[in-house]
């Protein structure tokens, strides 16, 4: 039982640093967010090899043409992390697979909404997006499926 608590509260911490990480992303003005997105893609494209031989010209040609991609990307993988967090803390409980799957569910796609929202109200040419919440939806479903994943194959073995 001493086990399961100190699971519990090693989860909730890091379900509350995921949180708090995706608020801070939430908070920048559109400036801030792109300019993260430039610089991971422009790191990406520097070590690539395919790519780190470009000039200057075709690898920010590269950069700007993957912004897209590269910031739901990261929408999906953080919120998959979080999907792996809360699924995580619940598994700490003694509650049926498709209980723990809604729960997790639900608490990632409210903090989904919630986090849209709060991107709507800090303004600097940000606004919500329904497809955003869709995308950090399916990080959510992912992480859940990959914590069950995970707990049915030890639990075959």
């Amino acid at each position: 039982m001493e086990n399961k608590i100190t699971q519990r509260i090693i989860f909730l911490i890091l379900i509350l640093c995921t949180f708090t990480a995706i608020f801070s992303f939430s908070s920048q003005d559109g400036t801030q967010s792109k300019s993260v997105s430039r610089t991971v893609m422009r790191k990406i494209v520097d070590i690539y090899p395919k790519t780190k031989g470009l000039n200057e010209k075709e690898k920010n040609i590269i950069v700007e043409k993957s912004q897209p991609f590269i910031r739901k990307t990261a929408h999906f993988t953080i919120y998959m992390i979080a999907g792996i967090m809360i699924m995580g803390f619940c598994s700490t409980y003694n509650v049926k697979w498709n209980k723990k799957l809604m729960i997790t569910l639900i608490l990632g796609i409210i903090y989904a909404i919630s986090d849209e929202l709060h991107q709507g109200i800090t303004g600097g040419g940000r606004t919500p997006r329904i497809f955003d919440v869709c995308i950090d939806s399916l990080g959510v479903f992912t992480g859940a499926f990959i914590v069950l994943w995970i707990l049915y194959y030890f639990k075959k073995t």
